[in-house]
This record gives C-alpha cells, sequence and structure tokens, in this order.
C-alpha cells in the first residue's frame, strides 16, 4: 500500500498524515499493549520519515522499557504511536486512522501473554514473541 493516510487522536490535538506504505495489521498482546489500551493492540508501521505530525505539542512520549517510547495524546489520552530506539520504522495504531484505511489483519505477536478472557479465533497467523 503506497498511498496517503491520516488520522489522529479522539480529540483531534493530534492528527497525522502517512505519505507512504503501510505494513499489514500487527496485533500485538504483550502485558505493556494491554495495560495501555485495556485489551491488545492493533498496529501498522511505516518509515518514521514518511510520518508528517500536526499537534507535536499535544504528543506526550512514555518510555515503557529500555528499548521503545509509546506516544500518546496528553489532552485525551488516545495511544497513537510505538516507537522502538534507532528504528527506521515507527508503528501506528490501526484505530487512529480515518476512514477507509485500506488496512488488513496480518498476525498475533506475543500471544503467549495475551490476556486471559479472550480467545483468538480469526485464522491469522499466531506467534509465542514478536514473530
Amino acid at each position: 500500500m503506497s498511498e496517503q493516510y491520516s488520522g489522529g487522536c479522539l480529540c483531534g490535538a493530534v492528527r497525522y498524515s502517512v505519505d507512504g506504505e503501510l505494513r499489514e495489521v500487527l496485533y500485538c498482546h504483550c502485558s505493556q499493549c494491554r495495560r495501555q489500551s485495556g485489551h491488545y493492540f492493533a498496529a501498522t508501521n511505516c518509515r518514521a520519515d514518511d510520518l508528517k505530525v500536526e499537534g507535536g505539542e499535544h504528543l506526550t512520549w512514555f518510555r515503557a522499557s529500555d528499548t521503545a517510547r509509546r506516544g500518546f495524546c496528553r489532552v485525551c489520552g488516545s495511544a497513537l504511536f510505538w516507537h522502538g530506539d534507532g528504528d527506521e520504522m515507527i508503528s501506528v495504531l490501526a484505530g487512529s486512522f480515518d476512514k477507509p484505511s485500506s488496512l488488513k489483519g496480518g498476525r498475533h505477536i506475543f500471544v503467549a501473554d495475551k490476556g486471559d478472557y479472550y480467545t483468538i479465533d480469526d485464522g491469522l497467523p499466531q506467534h509465542p514473541q514478536s514473530g
């Protein structure tokens, strides 16, 4: 997929656009993603250079580990980004894109850490760790 995409947070204080390719959606079931979102993350990614952010003064970064940080709107709390240290790619939460997004599911990761209150039965590949 190589097009122009746009999206933003719930309150509209942070808006972004991506001018480039997006990866298939990964569903991350790790405990950090579940705790931040209340369920699991669904995220695509793009080259960090292809992501343009408006309202960046409302974007806050939280370092959840020694290797990555998570970006969210400081006004409404919407989770928007995940960025590994030194990565050329940045993950963008699939639910934050404007419709139509043209995104498709790809696989589940960190399923060994998934919540005990749901099942994964969509037929997509499942990986115990990052896969």
